[in-house]
């Protein structure tokens, strides 16, 4: 058995320290290589390097530690059930609360205030607030949790934030430095705490301040989900949202929710369209709002405002050697866990492509190769004469198969790993048994719409510009390259900031265009993706329904007029509503199987 290595006792000592911290047994710890994220007890800390450095262990101690934190002393439905509609308000109500939790456990466990200063030092230096040259540029969430730190714990705000934290310190301290007095007495009761930051959001202007016997009566309502107000139920979940800094004040940064509506009811249309180019941060996730199919224009014509920032390019265009290889490795570890599981259905779609391409036999024939296995019964009645057998070539079509993967930043973390391993496996696989095989990636180039965005603001802003975004179209692998010479590029897809928003549209077409040129006689088209297409740019000029009717149409056509067999899985999100052939998982762990079986049922329809 190998000695286990340096990262894995690593790993094992956080998980067991974790599982202390959180008073929970079933804690679990895994690598990452994006931004530390919890799924109810999976933590997922950033990986350090090989050699573990001092600074990038106490990041992957400090992150552990707040998610650990935040399951022994946060009430997740407790926290909803008080949480403000106000997007802003939510983004800050969320933030003073992991405050709380993080401060409960530095006081508590004198070492872990090190790894909390480390992993916040880490955010702050991901966050706009490190860039910001003037007050309204300041993301008010950072900025309001940091004073609060500060006033609880007398560590002083990271220097890359201070100047940010500086500009609005007065204003904040002015309104609202009596409710923080406040909050520090009433750390351990997250219902007082919630009161709280609830008043003190009303006194910055963020919300409206409830009446007394509102919040009375919310509370009588909380004391049935839990008395105590301190332990987070079974079930309950943490996003990777919570995990991420705030772009921007008055924006958001929630993976699911309904940013873009919220957006332009909050800010001018001016505002709006004059900051969208700037806002755009590779912590963001884009919204995946699966709006329901009504309001849509008869007369549709999708269209794009301009294609000259689009590219197509390779993955090893991307990101240098060193990287790549760096990125391999990662993949590599997360493949642990799961090649065998994969790997034993991937076994399995090869042994049908195998017996589909094995040559078959016509019997009893007057002629041939004596069939030997009949010979018994010519002994046993010599009247009997020989039988013959004749070899029968089957048809097997030429197959290329192209794997179209969603590279937006809602795949980030589980969902993209699983997605470029199953692709890595069945690249191989499929080549073992002559079938071709390719690898896409779509996303865009920039967040909220880049230089085409920029044109157009520049251009006077014309009504209606149809799509609004610079498309980047990765591949991974080619069809005809063999797949020892691009493992390495299916890395990319753990590289930090790749991952942006994604026009399904537009990449369905590409990836449709490159499969028609291929000499193979069958094509099979899979897309991988989680949930519908999304580009705040884009949307926000035309009606919310543009990209979705795009891809449908497109889906359409394909489905009914094309040569290409098409096949969709939806991760998390509902993609039957688009795709005819289609499965939706809930659990990325059930990604390679269900690629596996997928392909495997259309190799047998002919």
């Amino acid at each position: 058995m190998a000695a286990e290595s340096p990262l894995d006792t690593f790993r094992s000592v956080l998980t067991g320290t974790s599982r202390a911290l959180a008073e929970q047994p079933e804690v679990e710890v895994a690598w990452t290589s994006d931004q530390a994220s919890q799924t109810g007890k999976l933590m997922r800390v950033p990986m350090p390097g090989r050699a573990l450095p001092a600074d990038q262990v106490a990041q992957a101690r400090g992150a552990a530690d707040s998610m650990a934190l935040r399951l022994r002393f946060h009430n997740e439905a407790l926290h909803n059930a008080g949480a403000p509609g106000e997007t802003l308000a939510r983004a800050c109500y969320d933030a003073v609360e992991r405050v709380r939790y993080e401060v409960l456990g530095s006081d508590g466990y004198s070492g872990m205030r090190g790894n909390l200063d480390a992993v916040t030092a880490q955010r702050v230096a991901a966050d706009p607030i490190s860039r910001a040259t003037k007050p309204e540029e300041v993301p008010l969430p950072t900025a309001l949790s940091l004073l609060l730190r500060e006033k609880l714990t007398g560590v002083p705000i990271p220097a890359l934030a201070r100047l940010g934290t500086d500009m609005v310190r007065s204003w904040i301290e002015a309104k609202a430095g009596e409710d923080m007095a406040g909050l520090a007495q009433s750390l351990e009761d997250q219902k007082a705490f919630q009161k709280l930051a609830l008043s003190m959001l009303g006194h910055l202007d963020l919300t409206q301040v409830s009446a007394p016997e509102q919040n009375d009566n919310q509370d009588e309502d909380s004391e049935d989900e839990d008395d105590a107000g301190t332990e987070k139920p079974e079930d309950a979940e943490t996003s990777a949202d919570d995990q991420q800094p705030i772009e921007q004040a008055g924006d958001s940064s929630d993976g699911e929710g309904e940013g873009e509506d919220q957006e332009e009811v909050e800010r001018p249309d001016d505002a709006a369209d004059a900051d969208m180019a700037d806002e755009g941060e590779e912590g963001m996730l884009p919204t995946r709002p699966n709006r329901p199919w009504t309001d849509l224009p008869e007369d549709f014509d999708y269209k794009t405002y301009t294609t000259r920032f689009d590219e197509v390019i390779a993955a090893t265009d991307l990101c240098d050697e060193e990287e790549l290889t760096r990125l391999r490795a990662y993949l590599d570890n997360q493949m642990k866990g799961l090649q065998s599981v994969v790997t034993r259905l991937a076994n399995r779609l090869q042994r049908r492509l195998m017996a589909a391409q094995n040559r078959s036999w016509d019997f009893d024939q007057e002629e041939g190769l004596l069939d030997a296995a009949r010979l018994a019964r010519v002994v046993i009645a010599p009247g009997h004469s020989l039988s013959y057998k004749i070899e029968r070539e089957v048809e097997f079509k030429d197959t290329v198969v192209t794997l179209l993967i969603d590279n937006s930043g809602s795949m980030r973390g589980r969902p993209i790993s699983i997605a470029a391993i199953s692709a890595d496996i069945l690249a191989r696989t499929l080549e073992r048994c002559g079938v071709k095989t390719e690898v896409l990636g779509f996303t865009t180039r920039a967040w909220k719409g880049g230089q085409s965005r920029e044109a157009w603001l520049a251009g006077g802003k014309p009504a209606h510009p149809g799509r609004l975004n610079d498309l980047r179209h990765i591949v991974y692998k080619k069809a005809d390259e063999p797949w020892r010479r691009a493992r390495k590029n299916l890395g990319l897809m753990m590289r930090e900031g790749l991952l942006k928003e994604n026009i399904d549209g537009e990449a369905l077409l590409w990836a449709h265009t490159r499969m028609l040129a291929r000499p193979e006689d069958r094509r099979i088209l899979m897309v991988i993706s989680d949930g519908a297409p999304v580009d705040d740019s884009t949307l926000s000029v035309n009606h919310a329904g543009y990209l979705e009717q795009h891809l449908r149409r497109v889906i359409d056509w394909i489905e009914k007029q094309s040569p290409v067999q098409l096949v969709a899985i939806g991760i998390g999100h509902d993609v039957t509503r688009y795709y005819r052939r289609a499965v939706t998982i809930m659990d990325v762990e059930q990604l390679g199987g269900t690629i596996v079986e997928q392909l495997a049922d259309l190799f047998e329809v002919d």
